[in-house]
């Protein structure tokens, strides 16, 4: 290996399964100076599906045979304090280590207090925080198109309900939903007005083939499930 190789940073991807992890993860890969050493995901171990996007696991494992890279699981228990959270994700910080990663990339936009915290809870710990795809609050409109104009394609998997009507649950990231969007709705849906699964882009080698089934209500959100196509939902 040369020395220009050696150098580079290695890098862990937080990655929820939806656009905005996939639009950083191309992000990363366009600088030479970056290695990307993995996804690490956080799961609801009680529902055995992605934490918020309430996507499934083998979905989550589909995205990253699709990506090329390895999973690095945060197994959640339901419910999760805030205590128990940070435990467990100073444990994978910790084995994170051990597989020679230097950083840890968020997919985070404008929220300057996640940021915050994101640098707070990494201090100490011998890795470093990226943030490949940050801007402001006013760029996001531009973010969302350039996304959809680049071949991102994901689905909405969940939406909070007090900020968002349910009629947007399940339906595809693109310039019409763009426009159909609330004013008071961020683009990129930041402030947790929605989640999506990301099913294609130019992060991934290939598509991957999926549709909607059964929906769920829980505490103010709403969850769409998502399937391999052809595959009959399940509970």
């Amino acid at each position: 290996m040369s020395r220009g190789v050696s150098a580079r940073k290695r890098v862990l991807l937080a990655w929820s399964s939806g656009k905005d992890s996939a639009w950083a993860l191309h992000r990363l890969r366009d600088d030479p100076t970056l290695e990307l050493a993995g996804l690490l995901t956080t799961l609801n171990a009680a529902a055995d599906r992605v934490a918020m996007h309430g996507v499934r696991r083998e979905l989550l494992e589909a995205q990253a045979a699709a990506l090329g890279l390895a999973l690095f699981p945060v197994h959640l228990p339901s419910p999760c304090s805030n205590e128990a959270y940070e435990r467990l994700m100073a444990d994978a910080m910790r084995v994170a280590r051990e597989h020679g990663v230097t950083h840890v990339a968020f997919g985070d936009l404008f929220l300057e207090d996640v940021r915050a915290y994101r640098i707070r809870s990494l201090s100490g710990t011998g890795i470093e925080p990226l943030f490949p795809i940050w801007c402001s609050a006013a760029d996001t409109p531009a973010l969302a198109r350039q996304m959809v104009s680049a071949g991102v394609r994901a689905v909405i998997t969940c939406v909070d309900t007090q900020q968002l009507p349910s009629s947007f649950l399940g339906r595809e990231f693109s310039a019409e939903l763009l426009r159909d969007l609330p004013p008071s709705v961020d683009p990129c849906g930041e402030r947790g007005e929605f989640h999506t699964f990301c099913y294609a882009g130019p992060a991934f080698d290939v598509p991957l083939r999926v549709t909607t089934g059964e929906t769920v209500a829980r505490e103010g959100f709403e969850f769409i499930d998502v399937v391999p196509e052809g595959t009959r939902a399940r509970s």
